[in-house]
């Protein structure tokens, strides 16, 4: 591929990575409220949920998730109800009568598996890709379809490199929100309303 194009598209993954929104989010609330190896871990399963959502759209299924009305919407509720009892279990923390950041941390392998859940099971990602990923291939190239998944394995590199990021500085400042109890009760309120408006938001969509 055309090195032009890659650092085309790997400015604009940047762009669009850093801009807040529900994976940077999920992360930071992760970092903070346990450590730097939970947003890593998080960050992962996010990640490797993009797998999923750069093959459908390299395989062209994306489109027709789109086509059918009624597959999108089974995928879309599914999504948002999972987000939506995320935010219960993190609304219980806050409501402890303890510190809700002593309580024990969840496995890492649970944090990567549910930040593969999240991103599968929000339709809305594999149809950005639908429209992003054409937008930087060369027609007249040999391979369309390796030429999509080569700028997916740039996305996916770029995206976790910044969530690490996002990771690291978080859990220097974890500790600070350890030793206050208010604070970190209210972190996991934030983070509650955060996983709620998102699961209401891919709810109650249009597309």
């Amino acid at each position: 591929m055309d090195i032009t194009i890659i650092l085309s598209f790997l400015l604009a993954a940047v762009l669009l990575t850093v801009m807040p929104g529900p994976d940077n989010l999920f992360v930071l609330a992760q970092s903070i409220t346990q450590n730097k190896q939970a947003g890593i871990a998080t960050s992962l399963g996010l990640c490797s949920g993009l797998l999923v959502h750069i093959s459908a759209a390299t395989l062209g299924i994306s489109a027709l998730l789109y086509q059918s009305s009624l597959a999108f919407s089974i995928v879309k509720f599914s999504g948002a109800a999972y987000l939506l009892f995320m935010a219960y279990e993190a609304f219980k923390d806050s409501g402890s009568a303890t510190n809700p950041l002593s309580q024990p941390s969840r496995p890492y392998f649970s944090l990567y598996r549910k930040g593969i859940v999240m991103n599968i099971l929000n339709p809305k990602i594999s149809l950005f890709f639908l429209a992003l990923l054409p937008q930087f291939i060369n027609q007249q190239a040999n391979s369309p379809a390796l030429q999509m998944l080569i700028l997916g394995g740039v996305f996916i590199l770029q995206a976790f490199l910044i969530f690490s990021a996002i990771s690291l500085f978080a859990g220097k400042i974890a500790f600070y929100v350890v030793e206050n109890h208010v604070l970190a009760r209210k972190f996991n309120l934030a983070k509650a309303l955060l996983l709620a408006l998102i699961g209401l938001q891919i709810a109650f969509s249009d597309q």
